[in-house]
């Protein structure tokens, strides 16, 4: 969880006007809740209890009868038919496996614990994705130049720096990773504002090394932090 304290939202946009004041590059940050409702999630998990569970259960000595004769009153060793034991085995199974799909399913689709049983390669993938959406969008209508999105998932506790294909191509990008680190070290400190100031100093310390100040710099990003 990313908590911004009063102050930190004028100081973000301070330091990206501050930098931008050395470079001809535009520097962004922007702020989402979360990369993707992970819909998949909830339903993944509940296949793998409703597969894994249920043998697992036979090994430990679980009877599937067990189930039809708490319902029904009567042993299946009562019946004189295989046929009928065999229905009604294979009926426990899966009204077994139905009730673990459906149990699961509910428990996993609760946020907090969505999130703290999604796989960090699948957040990283989402907030990868997510964040070069966000900065094709801001940057789809802007000419070309130097540009750098600092992107913080709120609730995936992960950061991700793009960068535009000139920028890339000029700078050095162990400044990225530098600046995502220092953002990252902020956040886990619970001082989001500091890291925020951190890893923009640092890309528009690197951008200001490729890209110096215009004659007329024009201000084609927002400085202040987009929130969504």
């Amino acid at each position: 969880m990313v908590t911004l304290l009063p102050g930190d939202r004028q100081r973000i946009a301070q330091a990206v006007a501050q930098a931008e004041t050395k470079t001809s590059g535009e520097v962004c940050c922007v702020l989402s809740e979360e990369a993707s409702e992970y819909r998949e999630v909830p339903l993944a998990w509940a296949s793998l209890a409703a597969l894994v569970l249920p043998p697992a259960a036979l090994a430990f000595g679980f009877r599937p009868l067990a189930l039809s004769e708490m319902v029904s009153g009567w042993a299946a060793a009562q019946s004189t038919h295989a046929a009928r034991e065999i229905f009604l085995a294979l009926g426990s199974y899966a009204i077994a496996q139905a009730i673990l799909f459906a149990a699961v399913a509910l428990v996993v689709s609760i946020p907090a614990v969505r999130r703290l049983v999604t796989p960090s390669f699948v957040k990283r993938h989402r907030v990868r994705r997510m964040a070069r959406h966000h900065f094709a969008t801001l940057v789809a209508r802007l000419a070309e130049g130097a540009y750098a999105m600092i992107y913080v998932s709120r609730f995936d506790r992960m950061v991700e720096i793009v960068v535009s294909e000139t920028a890339g191509k000029a700078c050095d990008s162990a400044a990225w990773h530098k600046a995502a680190a220092a953002l990252s070290n902020g956040l886990g400190r619970d001082q989001a504002g500091e890291g925020f100031v951190a890893a923009i100093g640092i890309c528009g310390g690197e951008l200001a090394k490729h890209f110096p100040p215009g004659a007329a710099h024009e201000n084609r990003l927002p400085d202040t932090l987009i929130e969504e």
